[in-house]
């Protein structure tokens, strides 16, 4: 009998199984795909403790119990179909796992369905790519506790660690905690992508950089506190020629793509009116880039200041990286204050100090920084907001000057920086005791009768004016 079922044999599903043989456990797999399966068994399987079925019932059949299957396959349709196949031949207390990046509303609902029947559903948010797949990811699962603890030596296992042996792998909350906090996992990963690139298009637009002197920032940035994953292989890409010996990425059309949960993040926030300026402008950011015949014509037609930066490259190259890391930390403060609404909306018990840690190994966003987000909700497990944190707030007055000061260049030169804008304008916003929203509602009630409340009245009475029929209108 083995330890654990797979379905779905794709390369992050080869992959995983293999993490999980090399840690001592036997696992059994399934794909409609018969063909995918015996290549994969010929091949990177070969000599391992990893067999196949041929069918459900067989894989179903195979393992020990309570049984424990791991689905690794396209979230929406494909995830219901195998569940509505897969369920009937389980009993009750066989634990499903959801590793794909299923929208939470749909874990919520499959969670219910299932638990009804018994059958308990981990939903399970999987980052780290092939590589973290193979060698330790970060792993975020969500659902019942009971099912939890009876996964949790696999998955804590399989997990990546961080530098004193703690897996990047901890219960997260009830039904779909774990792939929401896996969405905004992701909904930050396309912020900080974003700001990089932000940082590389001042430097080679403004500042006239090549490639190579780029590289050697990244990797000098990678050894400081901007240390992480996505800092090291831009980095690395940027080192990288094509056959001719000019850099590859010049190459690469700057058209992006997205695979949908940045976008989720983005509307999740609007839904629950919490402002994620900087993850919604990285999203909007890759539409933009996507309408490439479009911003070619454009090119051609619309008009701007050409850059022309009079100053020091290399001090203003060290104000980028204040000003990249000052986005940072807006960036995750927006996706912590989401998790936060989250958790008063569904009833989740979140650990945002947790949370921190089960991502500072294996996945994209991991780095250095979230160790100090750890040690922030260590110190307040209440903290409303990071900015308002010791650290954080000491951080970002130290980056300020260099913050407006690339933010206002870029936009004086015509440089495209919206995460980076976004970031600061929500920073002056959140830091304002006072917004012009009070002529906002006063539009609004001029209009549509939408009433408003006064600063010399108490909170929660509203009034009304005839703003057309004043007797004291001038």
């Amino acid at each position: 009998m083995k330890s654990i079922g797979l379905i779905g044999v794709g390369v992050m599903g080869q992959n995983l199984a293999l993490n999980i043989e090399s840690k001592g456990y036997s696992v059994e797999v399934y794909d409609l795909d018969r063909e995918k399966v015996n290549n994969y068994l010929n091949s990177k399987a070969r000599s391992k403790n990893i067999s196949a079925a041929g069918t459900l019932e067989e894989l179903v059949a195979s393992l020990e119990k309570p049984r424990k299957i791991i689905m690794m396959v396209n979230a929406g349709k494909p995830v219901d179909n195998v569940i509505d196949s897969l369920a009937p031949l389980l009993e009750k207390g066989d634990i499903i796992i959801d590793g794909g990046n299923s929208n939470f509303h749909d874990t919520i609902r499959r969670s219910k369905d299932l638990e009804a029947r018994g059958i308990f559903l981990l939903g399970t948010g999987v980052s780290g790519g092939e590589e973290g797949a193979l060698k330790g990811p970060s792993l975020m699962p969500g659902g019942s506790y009971e099912a939890w603890e009876k996964v949790k030596p696999i998955l804590q296992a399989i997990a990546a660690k961080v530098e004193d042996g703690t897996p990047c792998c901890d219960y997260i909350g009830e039904n779909g905690a774990g792939h929401f906090v896996k969405m905004v996992h992701n909904g930050i990963e396309y912020g900080d992508m974003q700001l990089i690139t932000e940082a590389y298009f001042i430097m080679k637009n403004l500042l006239g950089l090549s490639d190579d002197e780029m590289h050697d920032i990244f990797t000098e940035w990678n050894r400081g506190e901007l240390d992480s994953y996505l800092i090291e292989i831009t980095g690395n890409i940027l080192a990288v020629k094509d056959d001719d010996g000019t850099p590859l990425v010049e190459k690469i059309l700057d058209t992006a793509g997205q695979k949908g949960t940045g976008k989720w993040t983005a509307i999740t926030s609007l839904e629950m009116g919490i402002p994620l300026t900087l993850i919604t402008e990285a999203v909007y950011a890759r539409t933009l880039s996507a309408m490439k015949e479009e911003r070619v014509n454009a090119s051609k037609i619309l008009k701007g200041p050409a850059p022309n930066f009079k100053g020091d490259k290399k001090e203003f190259v060290e104000d980028i990286k204040e000003a990249l890391y000052a986005s940072k930390i807006i960036s995750y403060s927006q996706g912590f204050l989401l998790m936060r609404e989250a958790a008063k909306e569904y009833g989740w018990n979140l650990n945002y100090g947790g949370i921190a840690l089960v991502w500072r190994g294996g996945c994209i966003i991991r780095s250095k920084f979230l160790s100090k987000i750890k040690e922030a909700f260590d110190s307040n497990p209440n903290l409303s907001n990071l900015l308002l944190d010791s650290f954080f707030k000491e951080k970002i007055e130290k980056a300020q000057s260099s913050w407006r000061k690339v933010v206002a260049t870029a936009a004086l030169n015509g440089i495209w920086t919206p995460a980076m804008s976004a970031a600061l304008n929500y920073y002056d916003g959140y830091r304002s005791e006072r917004l012009p929203a009070n002529l906002l509602q006063a539009q609004r009630d001029y209009f549509g009768a939408h009433t408003y409340e006064r600063t010399d009245k108490p909170r929660g009475e509203f009034f009304h004016t005839d703003w057309v029929n004043l007797p004291n209108k001038n």
